[in-house]
């Protein structure tokens, strides 16, 4: 835990805020793959109804493109687990294009899906492009904190994003689900994202992101499938979004 601290204070002091579009629709649990082996997951999202106005000059409208990266993670211990999104792509106007790629750390308390109380933290590194972010670097600490109440599971992960200009700057975007396992295969959820802003002043309401998932998660054979179909509730938003994530252990 004294580690996890260290690193989490040393990123901060030199953080900033970042504010783009997503290929990553999840809240973390904290769950490694296990040591000496990798695990491969595909994200996809693909936006409905969206925002109709690019995030930054060049950037992507967000409305009816699809967004998606695949996710290698290898376990080197059962408390560290590092990974590489290569690379984050969209498909937009007919056209497939090129937004990212990234390196993540994550850290956590060993074998978490067997503990009522479990915690951990990860972090991000991401080499942008500008139709996906202005900033050419930019980052993610995204603490994990979750606990059971038999057969439901309540996890948070506080996040805060950075393009390293500064800790005032950092960006608030937290990530909460509420989950209930129907079996050990099988279970729905509750996903809330938001976005308040940079810490030293959070945006006005209408320019807050909020959108709630309705999730289901099974598994079947080697695979994890998840799907949800979320609602953003401010113009800040995109109206009616899917995702889905396809996951193998090998």
């Amino acid at each position: 835990m004294r580690i996890f601290l260290a690193v989490l204070v040393g990123i901060v002091m030199i953080a900033g805020t970042a504010r783009a579009q997503t290929d990553e629709i999840q809240v973390y649990t904290a769950e490694v793959v296990d040591p000496g082996t990798f695990g491969l997951t595909w994200h996809n999202n693909y936006i409905a109804d969206g925002r109709k106005v690019a995030d930054n000059p060049g950037g992507i409208v967000p409305h009816h493109v699809y967004n998606g990266v695949p996710e290698l993670a290898y376990g080197v211990t059962d408390w560290f687990e590092v990974g590489t999104y290569l690379p984050v792509y969209s498909v937009t106007g007919g056209k497939l294009v090129l937004d990212s790629i990234k390196l993540r750390a994550l850290f956590v308390v060993p074998h978490a899906a067997e503990r009522d109380f479990f915690y951990g933290v990860n972090f991000e590194l991401s080499r942008n492009w500008n139709r996906w972010d202005p900033n050419r670097m930019s980052g993610e600490i995204r603490p994990i904190i979750g606990t059971r109440f038999g057969p439901v599971d309540v996890v948070l992960n506080p996040i805060l994003d950075t393009n390293f200009d500064g800790l005032g700057h950092l960006d608030f975007a937290p990530s909460l689900r509420v989950a209930y396992n129907v079996s050990p295969t099988f279970a729905v959820a509750l996903e809330h994202y938001a976005d308040f802003g940079e810490l030293r002043g959070f945006s006005p309401a209408d320019q807050q992101d909020h959108s709630l998932f309705g999730v289901v998660d099974f598994t079947a054979g080697k695979a994890d499938i998840e799907f949800g179909v979320g609602h953003g509730f401010t113009p800040a938003g995109d109206k009616l979004v899917m995702k889905l994530m396809l996951a193998f252990g090998f």
